[in-house]
């Protein structure tokens, strides 16, 4: 029995493993959101700090979304290293890395 279970264990890793390492296709709200992070990175001068307020009146890129929607495009833009986030007088800015 416990070569069995060993043996089973074994099949249901592979699976797994099977099941993980395929690429997906990214969603269409993913492939938007990959535009909109690039068009945001663009607009951005460099060593000038940005609120997330300043973005979204300033970027064209920015229209139309909410504050929550261009703050974490620009969370996942810092964790990405693309930007750095600086707080400074309980107030965010967020300044685009330098390569």
């Amino acid at each position: 029995p416990t070569r069995e279970l060993a043996t089973q264990i074994k099949n249901e890793l592979e699976l797994l493993a099977k099941k993980n390492s395929g690429e997906r296709k990214l969603t269409t709200t993913q492939k938007e959101n990959l535009t909109i992070k690039a068009d945001i990175l663009t607009s951005m001068e460099s060593g000038k700090r940005y609120t997330i307020t300043d973005m979204m009146k300033e970027f064209e890129c920015c229209n139309g979304l909410s504050n929550q929607k261009v703050s974490r495009l620009v969370t996942q833009l810092k964790e990405d290293n693309l930007v750095e986030r600086i707080e400074e007088k309980r107030k965010t800015y967020f300044v685009k890395v330098e390569a």
